[in-house]
């Protein structure tokens, strides 16, 4: 049984087809992430999955009762209006101290409570957002182009605490990338998306569909780089060339 839905849907704005005919699932513990370049709807598919958008055709379905955790593409912080990252935690709703410091610990952000959220840096930031949206122990947990303005070795590190959530947590995880060259090799399925699914499978499934090259173009050659972690080829016995794909150079390809 699916976690949540999208049936067939299509989203308009001003009678503008945003989303055409879009079709998807999300299954209890599964990461899923959707690349496409901008305007292709991938804010307009979350916020129709959030249940933010109506849509015009179609349905969005979701487990009764379902707990969503989201954290937003970017969060504007009034610079004038001092906000600790403990009092944060608590908006819109109160948590007690022990939950944050859990929350905070969980995302490698311990001890930072006191701290003034404009004074962190932009991976810090993301920490927290994605703190909050697990005090709520979310089912899913779609992340809207979290890694954006990170750079790589930043970028690096919050896949890999993603990777973490989702062992720890079992919440299966959405997530929007804007990076159409490198994908979470996590990723249990990337989707591509422009105004309607393109492609979709395993990221080496898609990383060498004409489809993404021909929406994508060719920044790496057209290849689509795996986000790898050194240990990996050590203990995943289903790819035993897992190690060769840790990064694609422009020179493999010429």
């Amino acid at each position: 049984m699916s976690l949540i839905a999208a049936d067939h849907i299509c989203v308009r704005f001003d009678g503008n087809e945003v989303l055409h005919d879009v079709s998807l699932q999300i299954a209890p513990g599964e990461i899923v992430t959707i690349l496409g370049p901008n305007g292709s709807g991938k804010s307009t598919l979350l916020r129709a999955l959030l249940g933010i958008l109506p849509v015009a055709e179609g349905r969005i379905l979701r487990q009764a009762g379902l707990r969503i955790g989201y954290v937003p593409q970017r969060l504007m912080i009034d610079r004038t209006m001092p906000i600790t990252v403990r009092r944060f935690l608590s908006l819109p709703v109160r948590v007690s101290d022990a939950a944050a410091a859990e929350a905070l610990a969980r995302v490698g952000m311990a001890g930072h409570g006191a701290e003034q959220m404009t004074a962190l840096s932009g991976g810090q930031l993301q920490r927290v957002l994605l703190a909050r949206a697990l005090l709520g122990n979310p089912q899913v947990l779609m992340l809207d182009e979290p890694t954006q303005g990170l750079d790589q070795p930043g970028e690096a590190s919050f896949y890999r605490l993603i990777e973490e959530v989702r062992r720890d947590t079992g919440a299966a995880i959405l997530m929007i990338s804007h990076d159409l060259h490198v994908v979470m090799a996590a990723s249990d399925r990337v989707i591509c998306l422009n105004g309607h699914i393109c492609c979709e499978g395993t990221p080496r499934v898609v990383s060498t569909a004409p489809e993404y090259r021909a929406l994508f173009g060719l920044g790496t050659q057209g290849a689509l780089a795996l986000y790898r972690h050194e240990h990996d080829h050590e203990h995943r016995a289903d790819d035993g060339h897992a190690h060769h794909h840790h990064h694609y150079h422009e020179h493999d390809h010429a």
